[in-house]
């Protein structure tokens, strides 16, 4: 785990990036911000680039899933419990914006638990987000966002240029939000979105997404298939996070939109 402070002080800031070895957009945000704006920050802020070894490999982790991992344990024999452990510890106290990327979906949203007034602030004041999910119902307590007071981005599809793009605009946004940098952000409406549950995929079964993210799937309507044969949605939900080829055991999340 790579940690560095920009400013004077203890800093109760942070972002980080790279919690997934294969999604570098925030990492390359962290290096791209380092270059051009080091010499600016009003206060300090930490800046941590998490798995670097499943960074170099491309790949999401090398043991186990940090994000699934926390509070982490410095004992095991996993490599990235310990290090979920060493990352709990950098991060503790600090209000934090976590950097994803996903193959689900070309723009950046983000992703919470327990949103509340100023996490609902800090995500209005990213240009670039449109949708918020709140995961609260689908929480198991180990995730960068069921922390206390973090937040997280998902900055657009995975290992794209554009993403590396969105999440370097979102982490300048969060910080001058976060009062780290001396701008005012760019706010933006923000449409929350309520998980409700999630739709796991049969082990070995081939998938595919028919619909759009955050694009509203009617009762009866076809939402994906599995193996050929069309799944139908048996109410009205807001798909969030889904992609046939996303996730090894999730198709992904379905939810409601706060009017």
């Amino acid at each position: 785990m790579r940690v560095r402070t920009l400013g004077a002080g203890d800093p109760d800031v942070v972002v980080a990036g790279a919690v997934h070895g294969d999604e570098p957009c925030g990492a390359t945000a962290i290096e791209r911000f380092v270059e051009e704006h080091r010499h600016d920050v009003q206060r300090p802020v930490k800046l941590v680039v998490v798995n670097e070894p499943a960074l170099e490999r491309g790949v999401r982790y090398v043991d186990t899933d940090v994000n699934r991992a926390l509070p982490g344990d410095p004992t095991a024999e996993a490599y990235e419990r310990r290090l979920a452990h060493d990352f709990f510890e950098a991060v503790a106290g600090c209000t934090g914006l976590g950097i994803h990327s996903t193959v689900s979906y070309d723009r950046p949203f983000g992703a919470v638990s327990n949103l509340d007034s100023r996490k609902r602030a800090a995500f209005e004041a990213m240009g670039p987000v449109e949708h918020v999910m709140d995961t609260t119902a689908v929480s198991n307590g180990r995730r960068c966002v069921d922390l206390p007071w973090f937040v997280d981005i998902e900055a657009g599809e995975q290992r794209t240029d554009d993403a590396a793009a969105y999440a370097y605009d979102c982490m300048v946004d969060f910080l001058r939000w976060a009062e780290v940098l001396p701008d005012d952000p760019r706010p933006t409406a923000t449409a929350v979105y309520d998980v409700f549950d999630t739709v796991e995929k049969e082990p070995g079964a081939e998938y595919r997404f028919l619909g759009e993210n955050f694009r509203r799937v009617e009762e009866g309507e076809a939402y994906a298939t599995r193996e050929g044969e069309e799944l139908v949605a048996e109410r009205p939900f807001w798909p969030m996070l889904m992609s046939g080829d996303g996730h090894e055991r999730l198709l992904g999340y379905r939810g409601t939109r706060r009017e």
